[in-house]
């Protein structure tokens, strides 16, 4: 009775599917159960009548949400308010009301740029955030709608989120490595660079944990160990791309360090990006790898996707 009830009935309902996080989450969660997955063509998280059309799905046996939908351009968001604010914000409180309301937990993901970065060591949960540009702030909104909403809750702050597939830094900086002689990376700003490969093991952690009854509720940082510049991250990435025989113009000694901020773009940035993991390690028992582990792993990614061409 009880395989034939997991069978038919959503045991985890994940928004936000077709994005980059999302696309990790969807290949890996389906071994706690059954999934719902919601993109942007089965849901608007930007809509008007939002909370009516996700209250309205039936979802029979519903444990847990996770929450990968975001607005995540982040100059856009700038000249966007409403529509970042509608995303980050309204629809989490929304999801996390659709949780309480059908006895479920939620898992949400929020970002660094929480914070104003003027903090010189890693920054911990309880240290005040102080948004420097829109979609800092309306995550901060978010991450304030679904702890207020849902009172089984994990929320999720990462930084520097980059994947194997779609548009990322890393594969920005192997296009301009394959074009380029030369090329100049902020080295300002300080950041822990974090797969969705491990936001998504991590996330399976702690959902087995919660639908075994046994999790740690409330706000954690997340993110790969130790920290870097764009400039390292760049470097890294160029370096194991040659390693691995792959046709580069660019060479790692190539790029330049650039030292003074850019201040041309819209939305301002945190130069100090490095978050404590200490908590979530603690609760969940996590093991977070280096920064370059993952990083080495994309470079391995093209290596591969090279000799299927």
């Amino acid at each position: 009775m009880r395989q034939n009830f997991f069978r038919r009935n959503p045991v985890i309902l994940l928004a936000g599917a077709g994005g980059q996080l999302g696309r990790e989450l969807a290949a890996c969660l389906g071994v706690l159960g059954p999934l719902t997955l919601w993109t942007r063509q089965d849901v608007d998280f930007s809509g008007e009548d939002l909370e009516r059309e996700i209250s309205a799905r039936k979802l029979p046996g519903l444990k847990a949400v996770v929450n990968a939908a975001a607005y995540t351009a982040v100059d856009k968001a700038e000249s966007e308010p409403d529509v970042a604010r509608r995303v980050n914000a309204r629809a989490a409180g929304a999801l996390a009301a659709l949780a309480e309301s059908r006895g479920a937990a939620i898992v949400h993901y929020s970002t660094d740029y929480v914070f104003d970065g003027a903090k010189s060591g890693p920054y911990v949960e309880e240290d005040p955030p102080a948004p420097l540009n829109v979609y800092g702030l309306t995550k901060l909104e978010g991450e304030r709608a679904v702890s207020g909403a849902a009172s089984r809750h994990v929320i999720l702050r990462t930084s520097w989120v980059f994947s194997q597939t779609g548009a990322c830094f890393p594969r920005t900086v192997y296009r301009l490595a394959r074009e380029r002689d030369t090329l100049d990376m902020d080295a300002t700003q300080r950041g822990a660079p974090t797969s969705t490969e491990l936001l998504a093991a991590a996330t399976l952690v702690i959902l087995r944990r919660i639908l075994q009854g046994s999790p740690v509720w409330g706000l954690f940082h997340l993110t790969a160990s130790g920290e870097t510049t764009w400039h390292g991250f760049a470097s890294r990435v160029v370096a194991r791309a040659a390693e691995l025989g792959l046709e580069l113009r660019l060479r790692p000694e190539a790029i330049t360090a650039r030292t003074v901020p850019d201040l041309s773009r819209p939305a301002k940035r945190p130069l100090n990006s490095a978050l404590s993991t200490a908590k979530i390690r603690e609760a969940y028992g996590l093991t977070l790898p280096c920064w370059q582990y993952h990083a080495d792993r994309f470079a391995d990614g093209l290596r591969r996707q090279a000799d299927l061409a």
